[in-house]
């Protein structure tokens, strides 16, 4: 009998793009690109994040995909472009290795919920909500009132809770007492320079350097390109004459509506 052979790319880098706030469409992306990467059994991947973080969950769930890969014996470097905050971070502390530019603002991390409360407006225009709810809090955040104590004690123990898993990650990841990650992990931002003083990256460097390190660690040729997997599909706005700026400042307005009442990794500056 003859057996299908089984397409392999031993000797070959992946590489994969987080280019922007991180939610469902990227999560998705990023996990059929890591897949693939699976099967056809790359020895090296080359994690290039910009990004300012996004969705608690969809972060979380890349960070456990990158895991589990290096598990499979898959070497993973990280590369911080010009911003990788908060979830960025989060994703990046599951790599191996990590190198930022020596201007790479990244930290920012802790976590943050926002919601509108709109009861003056709402009041100056005469217009007023009726609910009717099943329990105390179901209705928690809601935009015509303001938050009561009781709710606000509650938003700040999930606040806390996502705030200890995020510590916990960063901790694993870098080799860093949980204590000693408390210690800059209060929102702040850092250069590239300063988070390698901390121990949250290992070098200071650009892409190339994270390529160098990715292909030294795998026993790869060093003068080979990465195959680049999960590209985004290009949008017909981003082939217009600033169509690059009006795409990235629709995704900033689509990120604030979307994720209102949620709670994120995301640097806000």
């Amino acid at each position: 009998m003859i057996w299908p052979l089984r397409r392999k790319s031993r000797r070959r880098m992946a590489r994969i793009v987080i280019d922007g706030p991180i939610n469902g469409s990227t999560r998705k992306l990023v996990l059929k690109a890591i897949r693939q990467i699976e099967d056809r059994e790359f020895p090296a991947l080359l994690l290039r994040i910009d990004s300012p973080g996004g969705t608690v969950g969809d972060s979380q769930e890349i960070h456990a995909a990158l895991l589990r890969l290096r598990k499979k014996g898959c070497n993973v470097v990280a590369s911080f472009g010009n911003i990788s905050a908060s979830g960025g971070v989060y994703i990046g502390v599951a790599a191996e290795k990590i190198i930022a530019n020596p201007g790479t603002i990244t930290g920012s991390i802790g976590v943050i919920l926002r919601g509108n409360n709109f009861s003056k407006l709402l009041e100056r225009i005469g217009i007023r909500f009726e609910t009717v709810k099943s329990g105390l809090f179901k209705d928690i955040l809601s935009p015509d009132r303001a938050l009561t104590s009781e709710e606000r004690d509650l938003l700040q123990s999930l606040i806390d809770s996502s705030y200890d898993q995020f510590v916990k990650a960063v901790a694993d990841g870098r080799k860093l007492s949980e204590n000693k990650v408390r210690e800059f992990a209060d929102g702040r931002v850092f250069t590239g320079t300063q988070a390698k003083e901390l121990g949250l990256i290992d070098e200071v460097g650009d892409e190339n350097d994270a390529r160098l390190l990715a292909a030294k660690l795998a026993d790869l040729d060093e003068d080979q390109k990465p195959i680049t997997l999960g590209r985004p599909k290009k949008k017909l706005i981003g082939l217009l004459p600033g169509g690059n700026t009006i795409s990235k400042f629709l995704e900033a307005i689509d990120l604030e509506f979307a994720s209102n009442g949620q709670i994120l990794w995301l640097f806000r500056p």
